[in-house]
């Protein structure tokens, strides 16, 4: 009595990890969560203030579209962090209770098209947000999974699917800074990808919610792509969120920019399926997308601890800095075992690479080896972690007894 196509997903990563560890007693009485990218650090103190100042607003549906106050907030960093100065939010912006939500819904949006009835593939990064591929499966689409691997910088090649495939594609997604594995897409990929975009007209969804914590150098973002190549914001969107920004995740508050001709339809279909975000919440996010102080203090906190895992893991095999982003991608030979094992020694909680993948036409699955760690606990706490992992990642005879 349900959508049979919700069959085709595998179960979310987390409920996966919950039944890989079952049974197993964690070897710390205060176990450490480093599973899930759920920033830890405080928002700023303003927030509690605005919510509690707009609590009427709690007694009002909200406006689907947003509020004046929001798009201009929204609209005016956006304009500003990407150099896109022919911006108008009030046409190309629509905010997301939570850029999730949105990503799911461009799958809807995107396929079954009429006169697109041959265009039923979405492309995808493997390993991928998990959002993406219920977006395609859920929409009616079929996925087509391109490796993200070190070969490649952790990039997909869309480019190599060849003119068939291309054809045939309706979205793309593409996340930079990566989820898991934190590598930057840089500003010639970009072009080439919405050169692609246009020339096989898909949707190119860019998923660029890590965009703000980074190790020196912002990175790049595809609204900069549209200003250099001109053509406006065709076929293109992009999604940004404060949860990981503003550490604000409880907030779900995001938005996506594309064009006024996938705007209008995107509201429309919100209309009907979507809870749209409180009054409230609409003006603490205006306050947020302000406010550049928090950011600056946000990012010093995670470049601490990217420090702290430098001295900690640096010259162990399978570990590399990412570029940007709070993740970790940890080549241990085998994620699911050496997620088992650490839980089992440390308590200390990962998420094993491969379930944040899917295995391709020749049966791998490119995040089997990996684990991935979110760096989101405090300094002491994550230092105890990473000590642990070091541990275990150096352990000769568990290498051993785990290639047996």
């Amino acid at each position: 009595m349900h959508n049979a196509r919700l069959d085709l997903l595998t179960d979310y990563p987390f409920q996966r990890l919950s039944d890989l560890i079952a049974g197993i007693t964690p070897g710390s009485a205060e176990p450490i969560v480093m599973s899930i990218g759920e920033p830890q650090h405080k928002p700023p103190a303003f927030v509690a203030e605005i919510l509690a100042k707009e609590a009427a607003g709690w007694g009002k549906y909200p406006p689907i579209a947003g509020t004046p106050d929001f798009l201009d907030a929204a609209g005016s960093w956006a304009a500003t962090r990407f150099g896109v100065p022919w911006l108008e939010p009030a046409k190309h912006l629509l905010p997301l209770s939570g850029t999730r939500e949105g990503l799911f819904q461009l799958g809807l949006l995107a396929l079954g098209g009429k006169g697109r009835e041959t265009k039923t593939l979405v492309l995808l990064p493997n390993p991928f947000y998990q959002a993406y591929a219920a977006a395609a499966i859920m929409g009616g689409g079929e996925p087509v999974f391109v490796p993200a691997t070190a070969e490649n910088g952790f990039l997909p090649d869309f480019e190599s699917l060849g003119p068939d495939v291309l054809s045939r594609a309706a979205l793309a997604f593409v996340c930079s800074p990566a989820n898991p594995q934190g590598s930057v897409a840089g500003a010639a990929y970009l072009d080439r990808l919405v050169s692609l975009a246009r020339q096989h007209d898909f949707i190119l969804a860019a998923d660029e919610c890590y965009s703000e914590i980074y190790n020196d150098t912002p990175p790049a973002g595809v609204l900069e792509s549209c200003t250099r190549l001109g053509g406006g914001l065709k076929n293109v969107a992009a999604f940004h969120s404060l949860s990981k920004r503003s550490s604000a995740p409880g907030l779900r508050s995001g938005f996506v920019i594309a064009e006024e001709a996938l705007i209008k339809p995107f509201l429309r279909l919100r209309s009907y399926s979507c809870a749209s975000m409180p009054t409230p919440i609409l003006a603490a996010s205006a306050a947020l997308w302000r406010d550049e102080a928090h950011v600056v203090e946000n990012r010093a906190l995670y470049r601490a601890k990217f420090a702290l895992a430098d001295q900690i893991l640096g010259g162990v095999p399978g570990y590399r800095r990412p570029q940007a982003g709070f993740f970790l991608w940890l080549d241990v030979g085998n994620g699911e075992a050496f997620t088992r094992e650490l839980w089992r020694r440390a308590g200390v909680k990962l998420l094993p690479g491969g379930y944040l993948g899917r295995a391709g036409a020749d049966g791998h699955n490119p995040g089997d080896r990996y684990v991935r760690v979110a760096m989101v606990q405090d300094l002491a706490t994550t230092e105890r972690a990473l000590t642990a992992i070091r541990a275990l990642m150096t352990d000769r005879s568990y290498a051993e007894a785990a290639a047996q």
